[in-house]
């Protein structure tokens, strides 16, 4: 009865095994498509199992690359099944290993023929060139998203770019695959990578002229901007001439704002609101990075674009009968957004907070989380790495021994949602999994995307 209320407010359709299965294959076939037809239609007198192999590594790096334009489109029905986040790993893990695939077919192929080294010189063919520089382009791609960090590199220079270099990439590819003409020579193989640019360039269009001429149309105000304890702060936004979008609670955004959409300036936050009151969205944001340390100076007034919903990290998604919530820094962001939403449902199943900080005194939402006991069937763990000398509750960094104390009776029986650090996530798996629940109901929230 809820799940099909749920349906018609938000336009969520719960998505099953099927659903996963449908995506993969769709996306297996866009990524294999070069290779399977470049052996099925015109493969050539073979040169040898290592020749062979070599190519097919080079096109099946070429198929790779272009689906991974699929990855990064952000299609919704395509996400929902999965999760954009899980996603958005995977594109990062596929980047190296493609990255891996093409250095491999060039190592090969020099290897089997030296003679091949001469094409590299600038006086030898453009096709080479441009396999040389997509190579290149590859690399920097790869190297500058694994230690962006490590070097300090500024999110949105970053982010244009990493999507300059992978257009780039990608161009080159298919210059150097048609120019070199070994399986591409037969009409009908020239005819599918036309077809295929053509898809990649439609894929590219949507995602940086369509998608943000819609967001264009439906822009939001900043409403306003309050401090949070722990060097957070709240940026609630109003719809400007439109109704909102129906999220579900859990799930985030990209939020663009003193930028227009095509900016490429867009950050990923956890949507903090209430999923009951979707004329008002609230995003809280600790500072910590290039952008999210200006938030406390942007006015109220200012134009902003929200992109969103966005991600499967949601308890509307499974049907449970007590909920573990847990938390680590400002990863209580999104559990907030469910604690509201129960509370303005008047959801009454139990729910077990496990909230994980510093100290108490810049504990995020601490008057909040007190005030909404009293709504909900609501026992809260605060578990403190620097604690005052009159604690008496938990102290030091969460251990899986610590965890599974304060764990429900019922515990095999709840859904458990975990957002925090990476080694949080991990302290927690192995606490869930000595408690003997399942791995499907463990929910994570991959809060780094990139």
């Amino acid at each position: 009865m809820f799940r099909q209320s749920l349906s018609r407010i938000t336009g969520y359709v719960p998505m099953g095994s099927l659903s996963r299965v449908v995506w993969v294959v769709l996306y297996m076939v866009l990524a294999l498509a070069p290779l399977v037809a470049a052996v099925s239609i015109s493969a050539p007198p073979g040169n040898g199992f290592g020749w062979d192999f070599a190519i097919a590594l080079g096109i099946g790096a070429l198929g790779l690359m272009g689906a991974m334009l699929l990855l990064t489109a952000r299609f919704r029905r395509a996400a929902a099944p999965f999760g954009i986040d899980v996603i958005f790993y995977f594109h990062r893990l596929i980047g190296i290993a493609i990255l891996g695939v093409a250095l491999l077919h060039l190592l090969i192929l020099l290897n089997l023929e030296p003679a091949l080294w001469h094409y590299l010189k600038p006086d030898g063919p453009g096709s080479m060139h441009a396999g040389l520089g997509a190579l290149i382009a590859l690399g920097l791609l790869v190297g500058s998203s694994v230690a962006r960090k490590a070097l300090h590199l500024h999110y949105d220079l970053w982010r244009r770019a990493h999507a300059v270099l992978a257009v780039t990439a990608l161009a080159l590819s298919v210059v150097h695959v048609a120019g070199i003409n070994y399986y591409f020579s037969a009409p009908a193989m020239r005819i599918l990578l036309v077809l295929l640019a053509l898809l990649w360039l439609a894929l590219v269009v949507y995602v940086r002229v369509v998608r943000p001429a819609r967001l264009w149309q439906r822009p939001y105000v900043v409403e306003s901007v309050t401090p949070e304890r722990g060097r957070a702060w709240t940026l609630t936004l109003s719809p400007s001439g439109h109704g909102g979008i129906r999220f579900l609670p859990g799930q985030f955004a990209w939020l663009t704002i003193g930028h227009g959409p095509w900016s490429m300036q867009e950050h990923p936050f956890s949507i903090a609101s209430s999923a009951q009151q979707p004329g008002r969205i609230a995003f809280t944001i600790k500072a910590l990075g290039d952008f999210t340390a200006t938030v406390g100076a942007i006015a109220p007034g200012q134009t902003a674009y929200v992109d969103g919903p966005y991600g499967a990290f949601s308890p509307d998604r499974h049907d449970a009968t007590g909920l573990v919530l847990i938390a680590g820094g400002i990863g209580i962001a999104p559990l907030m957004c469910m604690l509201r939403t129960f509370a303005d449902r008047g959801d009454q199943r139990p729910i077990t907070l496990v909230y994980a900080y510093r100290d108490l005194n810049n504990l995020t939402f601490r008057e909040e989380l007190e005030s909404l006991a009293g709504r909900l069937r609501l026992r809260t763990v605060i578990v403190l790495r620097d604690p005052p000398a009159d604690w008496s509750g938990e102290r030091g960094l969460l251990t899986p021994e610590m965890l599974v104390r304060h764990l429900p009776a019922d515990c095999r029986r709840c859904q458990y949602y975990v957002c925090g650090p990476q080694p949080m996530l991990a302290v927690v798996e192995t606490a869930l999994r000595k408690a003997g629940v399942s791995l499907g109901r463990m929910h994570f929230e991959i809060f780094d995307l990139v």
